[in-house]
């Protein structure tokens, strides 16, 4: 089992990254802030536009280490990589299948099934801990028919329609899992560029992150994770990383926004609103949301279906390298992660 390592996050917008040896430097105005040895890490995620020095992108891709940079509001900008790595012939059989409808179809539908099943949890673990709420209830219902309904989708058209349906259902009752500060945080509904709620913020931060990791994780298992099965190929997007993050969104995002609010973790005073128009996490809160999210990949699971205990940082990991088998025929499906 690969190694969970951990990934350097620099949230101050004038930071700097450059390279000492085989160090990491990160300075302000010249100044030098932290180091630390680049076998100690497998990722580097910086929020500002002062960037790196070119020696410091050599060392990363040297060291197979990503390094991504993004903007202070968390919107991604770019990613640097080295040379491709991998069995060519894993890449070839990807993106053949990508064009092969049928297998296009079949593993759109378990990433969705997978999304649509971690978000019901999602909502029964709520009626567990906290008793029956019938608007949850309802809901729960509801995704257990959405879910057969994605089985039964004969066409992506179909399914997209049914991944709507579910999301739909499934944030129309989001508001509910909020059990503290509810007025500080009111959420009525998902939206995005820009987010225009506190909720929003953060989950649109959070799945950021979660995508970084996934398409970090396919890269290194020799797929290439801009060509993907259910979401379109569009030139720097990231398809197969979209497309394996629906099953992770619930257990990895949801679960974290959720605990950031109803522990009192972060307050109506870590954002500032712009207008109408959209709400920004200061910087304290992106640090907040960075250490909560490095502490909870350091939490250890037991896999649904390798029934193995693994980090929860390993996640993206595990599932691509299932996907990789199943594409290379040695497995007879693709595992879909399935939180408990």
């Amino acid at each position: 089992m690969r190694k969970l390592l951990n990934t350097l996050y620099v949230t101050t917008p004038e930071a700097y990254l450059a390279k000492d040896g085989l160090n990491v430097v990160v300075s302000v105005n010249k100044e030098e802030l932290f180091r630390i040895p680049i076998i100690n890490i497998e990722g580097i995620v910086t929020f500002g536009y002062m960037g790196a020095s070119p020696g410091l992108m050599k060392l990363c891709m040297d060291n197979n280490v990503s390094l991504v940079f993004m903007s202070p509001q968390g919107r991604f900008i770019g990613r640097v990589q080295g040379a491709t790595k991998g069995n060519v012939l894993l890449r070839k059989k990807q993106y053949t299948l990508s064009e092969d409808e049928n297998v296009a179809l079949h593993l759109s539908k378990l990433f969705v099934a997978g999304k649509i099943f971690n978000s019901r949890n999602i909502l029964r673990r709520f009626i567990r801990d906290n008793g029956v709420n019938e608007d949850v209830e309802r809901a729960a219902k509801q995704l257990d028919w959405s879910r057969k309904c994605v089985a039964e989708a004969d066409c992506m058209d179909t399914l997209r329609g049914e991944e709507g349906r579910a999301a739909n259902i499934y944030f129309g009752v989001f508001d509910h899992l909020i059990l503290h500060q509810k007025a500080d945080f009111p959420f009525d509904g998902r939206n995005r560029r820009p987010p225009k709620d506190e909720v929003n913020a953060m989950l649109s931060f959070v799945y950021t992150l979660i995508a970084n990791d996934v398409a970090a994780a396919l890269e290194s298992v020799g797929l290439d994770p801009y060509v993907g099965f259910m979401h379109t190929l569009r030139p720097g997007r990231t398809s197969l990383a979209l497309d394996m993050m629906e099953e992770l969104r619930a257990y990895l995002g949801d679960r974290l926004v959720l605990s950031l609010i109803n522990r009192r973790q972060v307050n109506k005073k870590d954002f500032i609103r712009q207008g109408d128009e959209s709400v920004l996490m200061t910087d304290s809160c992106r640090k907040e949301l960075i250490s909560t999210w490095q502490k909870r990949k350091k939490e250890i699971i037991e896999h649904p279906y390798l029934k193995e205990k693994i980090p929860v940082g390993l996640l993206p990991y595990v599932q691509a390298k299932l996907l990789s088998r199943f594409l290379r025929d040695e497995l007879d499906d693709y595992p879909v992660f399935l939180m408990r």
